[in-house]
């Protein structure tokens, strides 16, 4: 998930807590994600076209997510292929603008843009076209733009991976009980695109999945400063291990760091795709998004000429994130502990940054926060005992790395 979620909290809290996102607080709702854009007019699913960005293609997994979440929503609404015009490999620049000015051109009624880095220039042609809607994944803006036909959506993919590092830990505790390391030696690797709140948030809450079976687990990351790039992630993967990590995870959208892992007879958690068919013997699982939850619930608002959320974020409670099928190296009882972790997130029983579960520099977030400093920006995240991700609005805010955490940039 693309993005420069790496726009640091204190920025986006200087426009004086305006819901947008990524590292942006409330604005004058309780939730950004309770308030909605404008209605519209009602569009027949026979007239009504789709426009797509992407950032990648097929061939990158977290492009190919997206791709097949739109997919969904044309089965479930009766959209037929040619009322969809997709384009991909658009970069963050000013090509995505003249991509989105040539889908509203074509006569789309709503567009959709996949990239953190697109944000800017998908805002800049929903300001040229206000009778077309405008909806960008990742990003932050709407709510403070001012705009009624953008909006902002995510999920709780950290939900997700919270529940792989749940499968991870299982992992890691077979192999200590079986003799194949000690406790001390429950090193994880994580191989990580950039140093941003999405890659921050994502890797912790994965962390803390583990943590909560092997509680002496320490982990390593390393960043490529890159989404996509194959050889570089398994380049990264080799070095984690070669630095004594016994199991690795990833926030990278190829199979790279899997292929690796193969190769090294080292488990591994992947990102987006089943990765059981570059790591058969070593994959354990994956975190994934369901786009088409947010597709088909947007498009039908558009059909039925109702309003948008300005920010829109859902996990398992609503199906909007999800695990690929455990491996065949999934150590016993896995599937039972991934059970019983979903259930208790999905019924708001277990919160992912639950603060009792992390320090921060020896201390609890809560006491950080009382002592002002850098940590002062935080507050108005955190209550009833954990940190409210994705609540405030749709993308990714936690950014602390915290205790048992190692981030080599």
């Amino acid at each position: 998930m693309k993005r420069y979620l790496g726009i640091l909290v204190a920025l986006v809290m200087t426009v004086s807590m305006l819901a947008g996102c990524g590292s942006s607080s409330e604005s004058d709702s309780t939730s950004a994600k309770s308030e909605t854009g404008e209605s519209g007019a009602a569009v027949s699913a026979s007239d009504i076209k789709i426009g797509v960005i992407y950032i990648g293609d097929e061939n990158e997994g977290y492009s190919e997510s997206h791709m097949t979440g739109i997919d969904t929503m044309a089965e479930n609404l009766g959209i037929s292929e040619d009322q969809i015009i997709e384009k991909t490999n658009i970069p963050e620049d000013e090509s995505c603008y003249d991509a989105a000015v040539d889908l509203a051109d074509q006569g789309c009624d709503i567009v959709f843009a996949t990239s953190f880095g697109h944000e800017d220039y998908l805002i800049q042609a929903a300001e040229e076209f206000p009778d077309v809607q405008f909806c960008h994944a990742t990003g932050y803006q709407a709510a403070s733009s001012g705009l009624d036909n953008f909006h902002n959506y995510f999920d709780n993919i950290y939900e997700a991976r919270y529940v792989s590092g749940v499968v991870a830990g299982m992992k890691l505790q077979s192999m200590i009980e079986e003799g194949t390391i000690t406790a001390e030696q429950a090193k994880v690797g994580y191989v990580g695109a950039y140093p941003y709140a999405e890659v921050i948030s994502g890797f912790t809450s994965f962390y803390l999945g583990v943590k909560s079976i092997v509680s002496e687990a320490t982990m390593e990351v390393r960043y490529t400063n890159s989404w996509a790039d194959s050889s570089l992630e398994a380049e990264t993967a080799t070095a984690l291990i070669s630095d004594g990590c016994v199991l690795i995870s990833q926030h990278a959208d190829t199979t790279g760091a899997p292929t690796a892992c193969q190769s090294a007879g080292v488990p591994c958690v992947g990102y987006n795709v089943d990765m059981t068919s570059v790591a058969p013997d070593c994959a354990l699982t994956s975190p994934t998004n369901n786009w088409g939850v947010y597709y088909t619930e947007t498009v039908q608002a558009v059909l039925d000429g109702q309003a948008i959320d300005v920010d829109w974020a859902k996990g398992f409670a609503d199906d909007a994130v999800r695990l690929t099928d455990l491996g065949s190296a999934c150590a016993e009882g896995t599937q039972d502990a991934v059970d019983k972790a979903i259930a208790a997130i999905s019924d708001g029983s277990l919160h992912v940054f639950d603060t009792t579960t992390f320090t921060v520099d020896g201390k609890s977030l809560e006491d950080q926060i009382a002592a002002g400093g850098d940590y002062e920006k935080y507050a108005d995240y955190v209550s009833d005992g954990y940190y409210h991700e994705s609540e405030l609005a749709s993308a990714p805010s936690f950014d602390i790395i915290i205790d048992g955490i190692t981030a080599v940039e």
